[in-house]
């Protein structure tokens, strides 16, 4: 038996095809007054799965400034819920909250569904959105800022640095979801994320534990080797976008003993920004590898990450 629409279903309202992304849904309060949306769509291409964002707004009235958290997984896996291993959840969203930040954390298409530089479109998709649809998400669209890890560093870093006016600007911004708009942001936070992917050409990949099999991350980002694609490595380089830009500041966290991205990489991403005037701070983190494993204090590193974004992004301003 067919069912009639809900009373408030109009399908005047209703247009074909319908937009690439969806209204956010009603939050849900807890019980400590934070707001939380989840789930939200915010662009959709035939054939791929939707993206999908979480938003955490802190207890209170805002707007709030926003944090836009991009995951790590060498843009195979990940997943905008859960930080690595060695980083709880309860701390990462707590410190952002804690400091009057909303945060968004996004998912983004991996490699194998799509060759780059699918992956920055969706980052800038996620931006655009929280931009439309900040009155909705109680944030302050002039107030956003990016943090990433591994892949989502190397992400982060793209965020920050690629905009309209950049070498192949256009292409790089994308016009999925929203389609179009604003993406820039105020601060990066950029933990151990690849910054020259030329520059790792000859360097070895770690062998996985258990003999787990898994693709090169560097070819499938590519869609082929480096030498196969050089263009195209250099445009995914945050590096190759530091000249002649007027970056926002950025904050490197990087393990001197990362045998997967090595320091050396944040060291080059440094120098470029410095060079071209930029404020950058690198902050190595003595004796351990990615994701910070060896390393005795995680809350400090977490705290100080927090703290730059909240003082870049005027964290209590205005809320």
């Amino acid at each position: 038996m067919t069912q009639s629409p809900p009373a408030e279903f109009d399908i005047a309202d209703m247009t074909w095809p319908p937009p690439p992304y969806q209204s956010p849904v009603p939050p849900v309060t807890g019980a400590d007054g934070v707001r939380r949306f989840e789930g939200v769509t915010y662009a959709t291409t035939p054939g791929f799965r939707p993206r999908l964002l979480d938003v955490q707004l802190p207890a209170g009235e805002g707007p709030f400034p926003a944090v836009v958290w991009i995951h790590g997984g060498g843009w195979l896996d990940g997943d905008r819920r859960y930080p690595p291993p060695t980083v709880p959840a309860a701390l990462l969203h707590g410190a952002v909250l804690g400091a009057g930040l909303a945060l968004v954390s996004i998912d983004y298409r991996h490699s194998l569904e799509a060759p780059f530089p699918a992956q920055l479109h969706d980052v800038k998709a996620a931006i655009r959105y929280v931009r439309a649809f900040a009155g909705v998400l109680g944030v302050d669209p002039d107030r956003i800022g990016v943090w990433g890890e591994s892949a989502g560093g190397h992400l982060a870093a793209l965020a920050g640095l690629v905009g309209p006016g950049s070498a192949d600007g256009p292409a790089l911004e994308g016009a999925h979801g929203v389609g179009s708009g604003d993406t820039g942001v105020l601060a990066v936070v950029d933990w151990y994320g690849v910054s020259d992917l030329e520059a790792l050409a000859d360097h070895p990949m770690p062998p996985m534990p258990g003999g787990v099999e898994f693709p090169d991350p560097y070819e499938a980002l590519l869609g082929g080797t480096e030498a196969e694609r050089p263009a195209l490595a250099r445009a995914a380089s945050p590096v190759t976008y530091a000249e002649g830009s007027n970056p926002p500041p950025f904050l490197l966290v990087h393990g001197t003993r990362d045998g997967l991205v090595p320091y050396s990489q944040s060291e080059a991403l440094a120098r470029a920004l410095v060079s071209t005037g930029g404020e950058v701070t690198l902050r190595p983190v003595e004796g351990a590898d990615h994701i910070f494993l060896g390393s005795p204090d995680i809350e400090a590193i977490v705290a100080e990450s927090v703290a730059f974004l909240a003082g870049h992004l005027g964290a209590g301003a205005g809320v």
